[in-house]
């Protein structure tokens, strides 16, 4: 009977392993995912809002916060990298409740949509963004439109969607435009407003996709809320408001007359013409001024096409009427000033930059590339105009 025992014992105990084996092989529960929206806040680069994904897993205390959003301007060469376009953003991993901090006491808003993934579509997602957010995988180079805190949480999901996100959104369009979206957020600041309308190339005009336009956060929390899976299941659960919007909500969409504009450079042409019969140097001063003004502001537009790899100011049609040759003009402007005559090269250049201001109407006229810009025409081309009829004749004509 001795001999048996450790015989029995042994039986018992891989009885017992065998009894406890499913329960070891059973998988953790998935984790949720979500996307949380923040609204726009006072700061420039807060004006668009901002979003993160949000992993809740079970095996974790609190749910983590992917953010796509995080740059320090304290980094070497940041300033540079910026100019250039080339500036880096990164990934950053932290508690939700940490990163909804800094919201709450600003008070820009938070909305979190809850997903309805399979298991396996949330597993590889959640695994996909902790490796993402490694530090030797975290930084990538920043698009302002192109690929942004927004198209990397759009990205992501499409990913473990296996691509039907895009294939439902890539082929639809509201007939927005980066600039007419671009205007109307930074519309609260006037400042903001003219970089973007003056900077703006024909890229900005182009007619987005709603997948191009999930650039912002607003419309791609608006997309989730359409989009179905391939069962016809919505993809959005649940939708939890975590903060209140206590900052100005994003601003309404203002259609922009051109006879505003018109009447208005029609009216500062006729000032030009009444000014120079009877006031010559204090015109001269103005003119300066002027041309002052349009050319750095055509040297910045200029370099920025030449030189960096911004490329929404490419090609930018404004270099015909905020001419860098209008710098050219400014010894001619003190000699006006003086009371002395301006040389034959002065006429010339008055002339030049008045028909490259008048060639801005013709890719209007022929629908090339179209680029929204027919108030800046309406506004500076009768100014160009009137200061070459005054000065561009010969004295002795």
């Amino acid at each position: 009977m001795t001999r048996l025992f450790p015989i029995l014992l042994l039986l018992m105990c891989a009885m017992g392993i065998a009894h406890a084996q499913p329960a070891q092989t059973q998988e953790t529960p998935a984790p949720r995912i979500g996307v949380v929206t923040m609204g726009p806040g006072e700061i420039f680069w807060e004006r668009f809002g901002h979003d993160a994904i949000v992993v809740d897993d079970p095996a974790q205390p609190a749910p983590i916060s992917y953010n796509f959003g995080f740059f320090d301007m304290d980094e070497d060469g940041f300033f540079g990298r910026f100019v250039k376009g080339e500036m880096q953003y990164r990934l950053v991993s932290l508690p939700l409740q940490d990163d909804l901090a800094y919201y709450r006491e600003v008070g820009r808003g938070a909305t979190l949509q809850w997903l309805d993934l399979d298991p396996a579509q949330a597993r590889r997602l959640a695994a996909d963004l902790a490796e993402n957010a490694k530090p030797e995988n975290a930084r990538y180079r920043y698009d302002y439109y192109t690929d942004n805190c927004a198209t990397r949480v759009r990205d992501a999901l499409d990913r473990a969607l296996d691509g039907r996100l895009r294939k439902l959104l890539d082929s639809r369009s509201s007939g927005d435009t980066w600039r007419g979206e671009s205007l109307r957020l930074a519309s609260p600041a006037p400042w903001m407003w003219l970089g973007f309308d003056i900077g703006l190339g024909p890229a900005g005009d182009r007619a987005l996709t709603r997948w191009q336009q999930d650039f912002l956060p607003r419309r791609l929390a608006d997309d989730l809320r359409k989009v179905t899976r391939a069962d016809g299941r919505p993809l959005v659960a649940t939708e939890v408001e975590l903060l209140p919007q206590r900052q100005a909500a994003e601003p309404e969409e203002h259609e922009q007359s051109l006879w505003p504009w018109l009447l208005a450079g029609l009216a500062l042409a006729a000032l030009v013409l009444a000014a120079g019969r009877r006031h010559p140097r204090t015109l001269a001063a103005l003119a300066a001024g002027f041309w002052l003004l349009c050319g750095l502001l055509g040297a910045v537009l200029a370099l920025g096409w030449a030189f960096t790899e911004h490329r929404a100011l490419w090609a930018n049609r404004n270099l015909l009427l905020l001419d860098p040759l209008c710098l050219l003009l400014l010894p001619g402007a003190w000699a006006l000033l003086r009371g002395r005559l301006p040389s034959p090269r002065f006429r010339a250049l008055l002339v030049a930059v008045a028909v490259l201001a008048a060639l801005a109407c013709l890719p209007l006229w022929l629908q090339v590339s179209p680029q929204r810009n027919g108030h800046w025409i309406a506004l500076l081309l009768p100014l160009h105009a009137t200061l070459a009829r005054l000065w561009a004749r010969s004295p002795d004509a």
